[in-house]
């Protein structure tokens, strides 16, 4: 347990940490042109190691794919922090940055797509509930306090040592797992690798990422987002062909024939879509709209990651003193339509209190349910399959909020430029109007730039005005979009149904019968 802690604890805190020392990394590796590809190169590897390694791990055993995951993710990390100091390898600091960060996000799929599946391994359901609640919060906390620790770390020290400090804190969780982790190798199964199923799916999902990440750039219709789409769609039908076929496929399409995992998928994807392409989006709206600080913005979320984290681990507990799990996911799902719906209601005018009382609400429905649906796939899903189960409900969940993100950026951006370009004075010049163009310049533009002429600052505070309704318009219609999916989400929900949770494992009630 505690190695399994300690991984998880890594992986999620590397998820936030690492975004608020990014400035600090641009500046010092020289490449503002390529930092978007720091984060989708760590997106693009776990994406796709979590569906492919979880269904090795059927076949093979879990151990030594968690422990080569959890030893990845530390060696990179290590690298991540001496990148630009290489001088044997090739390329310069920032590239040699991004191959890492996608070496470290191999390892982080690889442990993250057999965490859980290693839990239902060693707790039969009843009892697994309290600890996957126990595991869930440890995200919520990750994203309270992640941001604040990669900020003092970079002060203090360098943000060399964002990446450093994983090294300790890895190489215990890796002697944990090593000493003490238990090796089954499983039995009655075909072990054949799916070869085709793993090409063709890592050929679907690295043009997809690669499209949904460049969509707020360059527009939906572009011709790199498009051909990249294309490209993606011809790989699903590869995949989904040589699934059918496989001895052993990565994502067995017959899973989906049982109706507790094909719910649970689409539930997992909408609110993927809803709830973390939202989520992103709450700080630019206190920033933008109601003018608080960037850092008065971060701690306000706060509140619904302590929600989350208090939910995760009520709803854990509840689950796994009743055995129950659907009247949880009803309320919870329930929770998230009602404090995005309250989100949607927001204008300039709403106080800052109502924002935390409508992102508590929702927190509390995010931690509701998330460790819910891993503990109902699992409950129903074939011992030779776990793997491969608990895998598609966190693969689902990612691409849905990688889904969410780019189509509500794009919705933002187009929404942004027709309201503001509606009420911009006649004359204005357009280096002004370039300052404007991307609604998160706005507050440097308002507190001055270099290139501005004397009287080009008071024009831009007086288009400020413009510029916050404009912002408005965007964000409200994403947060509409946002309740309105997860109006879809709940009725999906209805049809879970709900199979009580078994007090032993499958192994246990056969040698019963």
């Amino acid at each position: 347990m505690t190695g399994l802690l300690l991984t998880l604890l890594l992986a999620a805190l590397d998820q936030t940490i690492v975004g608020t020392s990014e400035p600090r990394i641009i500046a010092s590796l020289n490449g503002f042109d390529r930092y978007p590809w720091v984060t989708t190169a760590y997106l693009l590897t776990s994406t796709i190691a979590v569906p492919i390694f979880a269904k090795l791990s059927d076949i093979y055993g879990r151990k030594w794919f968690f422990l080569t995951g959890n030893i990845l993710f530390v060696t990179a990390s290590a690298f991540c922090g001496g990148a630009g100091e290489f001088r044997w390898l090739p390329g310069d600091g920032m590239s040699q940055l991004i191959v890492f960060r996608g070496i470290q996000g191999l390892g982080a799929g690889i442990a993250m797509g057999l965490l859980f599946t290693i839990i239902g391994d060693i707790f039969p359901p009843a009892q697994r509930a309290k600890y996957q609640g126990l595991f869930a919060s440890i995200f919520g906390l990750a994203s309270i306090f992640g941001p604040t620790l990669g900020g003092w770390i970079t002060d203090q020290f360098s943000w060399r040592w964002v990446f450093f400090v994983n090294l300790p804190v890895g190489i215990v969780a890796a002697a944990a797992i090593l000493v003490e982790f238990p090796y089954f190798r499983p039995h009655g199964v075909r072990r054949k690798i799916d070869w085709r199923g793993a090409l063709s799916l890592t050929c679907c999902l690295v043009p997809l990422l690669l499209a949904l990440t460049w969509v707020t750039d360059y527009g939906w219709g572009s011709e790199r987002v498009v051909s990249l789409l294309a490209v993606a769609a011809v790989m699903l039908v590869a995949f989904l062909f040589a699934e059918m076929r496989a001895v052993e496929p990565v994502i067995p399409l017959s899973l989906y024939r049982n109706q507790i995992i094909s719910v649970a998928t689409i539930a997992v994807f909408l609110m993927g879509i809803s709830m973390f392409g939202v989520i992103i989006y709450i700080p630019l709206f206190m920033q933008g709209v109601l003018g608080v600080t960037a850092t008065r913005s971060g701690s306000l979320l706060t509140p619904l990651m302590l929600g989350f984290v208090v939910a995760s681990i009520a709803s854990g507990n509840i689950v796994g003193r009743t055995g129950r799990y659907r009247i949880v996911v009803l309320v919870g799902v329930s929770l998230i339509a009602t404090g995005i719906f309250l989100l949607a209601a927001m204008d300039q005018n709403t106080a800052q209190w109502q924002v935390i009382r409508n992102m508590i609400i929702a927190g509390l429905g995010m931690g509701s349910v998330m460790p819910i649906y891993t503990l109902a796939v699992q409950n129903v899903a074939p011992p030779d399959k776990m793997g491969a189960a608990t895998a598609s409900i966190q693969f689902f969940r990612s691409i849905g909020g990688t889904v969410g993100v780019a189509t509500y950026g794009s919705i933002l951006l187009r929404k942004y430029h027709a309201s503001f370009a509606q009420n911009v004075p006649p004359g204005t010049p357009p280096r002004v109007l370039a300052l404007l163009n991307n609604p998160l310049q706005m507050r440097q533009a308002a507190l001055g730039s270099t290139g501005l002429r004397p009287g080009d600052l008071l024009l831009v505070r007086q288009l400020l005005g413009n510029v916050r309704q404009a912002l408005f318009q965007g964000l409200h219609q994403i947060f509409v979009i946002g309740s309105m999916l997860m109006v879809v989400a709940v009725i999906v929900n209805f049809f879970l149904k709900e199979v009580p949770l078994r007090k032993k494992h499958h192994a246990q009630v056969a040698a019963e019968v």
